[in-house]
């Protein structure tokens, strides 16, 4: 019997480690409760405000299996009628680690808008490296998404 419970029990531990990893591997990043996108920022204000600007979820509109908020009524309509032109690429996941071959979370706050598409990143750090060779960087990110989701 004990040793039943000493496999259970490392099943249960595995299982509850294994569970973000997971969670990790869907395509658009969802990180906070309740499949929100981009940890709830608005993904229009990037190119309207030039800035991140967290949404509210009286403004959701359901997208790709995720929740996307927005500050505005006017900002979740924009996004509704042409969500690939707002959606940040590889799906929210950090740009620059899809570049290496990884999936990485992000920070809404470290971002770049290039030739009209949102790069989101891990952290302001990590947004500096990417700016160093966007285009490399988005070359090669190319080349690894989706598969990085594998």
């Amino acid at each position: 019997m004990h040793r039943f419970t000493a496999i259970l029990g490392l099943f249960l531990m595995l299982t509850v480690l294994a569970a973000p990893a997971m969670a990790a591997k869907k395509p658009i990043n969802q990180t906070t409760f309740g499949g929100v996108a981009i940890k709830g920022y608005d993904p229009v204000a990037y190119f309207t405000d030039s800035q991140a600007v967290k949404g509210d979820k009286q403004h959701t509109f359901s997208w790709q299996g995720a929740n996307w908020h927005f500050a505005s009524a006017e900002n979740r309509d924009t996004f509704a009628a042409d969500p690939e032109a707002y959606a940040p690429q590889y799906g929210g996941y950090c740009a620059y680690a899809v570049s290496k071959g990884n999936v990485a979370g992000i920070d809404p706050e470290a971002w770049t808008v290039h030739e009209g598409k949102l790069y989101l990143n891990y952290s302001i750090g990590v947004m500096n490296k990417w700016r160093e060779d966007i285009p490399g960087n988005i070359a090669k990110a190319d080349a690894n998404w989706p598969g990085v989701l594998d």
